[in-house]
Order: C-alpha cells, then structure tokens, then sequence
C-alpha cells in the first residue's frame, strides 16, 4: 500500500511499504502511527532544511516529544525517507526553517 500526501510546496508525497517497513524496524515506536506520520507531513508545524537538501517537517506528538518526517521532494513527486519520534528538538532549532 502507498499513501500520498500533499506536501506544503503542493508536492504530491508518498510513503511506500518498503519506507514504512524501514521506519518501523528502525523505529519500532511508530509502528502503530502510519496516520500520524501522515498528518505530520499534511500539516507539519514547521519544515526544516536537512544537510542534503532534504526537508524535514516537524510537529508535537505530545507535550515535549516531536515526530520528525524527513522526506524529499523533486519537481513533481516526493517520497518519505524516514520517521522517528525526539525530545531533542534544539538540535533541529539549529537548523534552517524553510517553512513558515
């Protein structure tokens, strides 16, 4: 199964079952959170620049833990590299918000 999603550029985005498998066997915590990982790239609270020119779309799980979505977008496709949850979000303070 592959779900798509829209990203904030109006780049169309998927999430292929091989990505989903490497996200839950490195990530085994998000295994049950296919829709939000979703929801994170729909309505992300912010996007980040990643070293490689990967976006990375941030939002709050719950207070204090953030689901990332790293992913890559090319002029009329996308895909979702990986997914985890962090506490650290300083790290990603560090990095150039491209969005909003």
């Amino acid at each position: 199964m592959i779900d798509h999603v829209v990203s904030k550029n109006g780049i169309a985005v998927r999430l292929t079952d091989e990505r989903w498998t490497h996200i839950t066997e490195e990530h085994c915590e998000l295994a049950g959170l296919r829709s939000e990982i979703i929801d994170a790239m729909a309505h992300p609270e912010r996007i980040m620049l990643g070293n490689d020119g990967e976006l990375i779309a941030v939002r709050e799980q719950e207070p204090g833990k953030h689901l990332v979505v790293v992913y890559r977008e090319h002029a009329d496709d996308g895909f979702i590299i990986t997914a985890f949850l962090t506490r650290r979000v300083r790290s990603l303070d560090k990095r150039r918000q491209v969005w909003p």
